[in-house]
């Protein structure tokens, strides 16, 4: 990888900032490059120095979000400094509180979502990135499990199960940020699917 002066990564990370803002209030559709400019503090030329257009500066805002969704799953799962999971109960609580429903991220997402399903090249790369964070994550949670005894049967039809209840129950959260009834389902839909797809490790 190049060498990135400080300065320019300091640009960067003052126009994905700015990014995130500007996306988050205004909509990704309706958000222009002079937009996260004049939030930024920049110019044009600044952006286009870093960027080639608003969809690369989302897809680089999405890893960056992405890496840290990372590192707090596996400070929560594997951190060497506290014990590991008790339970697949414990795993699941570990991570729920690690990554917090986001509502303006999900607001972006949702809204890069269709925009991405509008363009096969873009619906491709968006595709592959989250493939590449699901294999990311599954060997964690395989780690995960193993701490409390139990094995991964089924990893892809498990990963594909967990993305889809985040997603649902997501929005179920957002309608309805008060209700606890809510938060305890999806908590049960993690733990109910994670059995499912696992089974006891014979430890004898």
């Amino acid at each position: 990888m190049p060498t990135v002066s400080p300065r320019r990564a300091e640009t960067r990370r003052r126009l994905l900032d700015a990014a995130g803002t500007a996306f988050a209030e205004e909509g990704f559709g309706r958000s222009s490059v002079e937009q996260v400019c004049e939030r930024a503090g920049f110019t044009r030329g600044a952006f286009y120095s870093n960027f080639t257009s608003l969809d690369e500066l989302f897809l680089a805002l999405w890893e960056q979000r992405s890496a840290a969704m990372l590192d707090a799953i596996r400070t929560a799962l594997t951190d060497p400094s506290g014990p590991a999971p008790a339970s697949v109960e414990d795993a699941v609580d570990r991570v729920l509180a690690a990554i917090p429903v986001d509502d303006a991220w999900y607001r972006i997402t949702a809204e890069f979502t269709a925009h991405a399903l509008r363009n096969p090249a873009l619906k491709r790369v968006v595709a592959a990135r989250e493939e590449a964070i699901l294999h990311t994550i599954l060997p964690i949670v395989e780690d995960a499990l193993a701490a409390t005894g139990r094995r991964v049967t089924d990893r892809t039809a498990l990963g594909h199960a967990l993305v889809a209840i985040h997603d649902g129950t997501t929005v179920q959260i957002l309608l309805e940020p008060g209700n606890e009834t809510v938060r305890q389902a999806r908590r049960r839909l993690f733990v109910t699917v994670i059995d499912n797809y696992s089974a006891a490790t014979d430890r004898r």
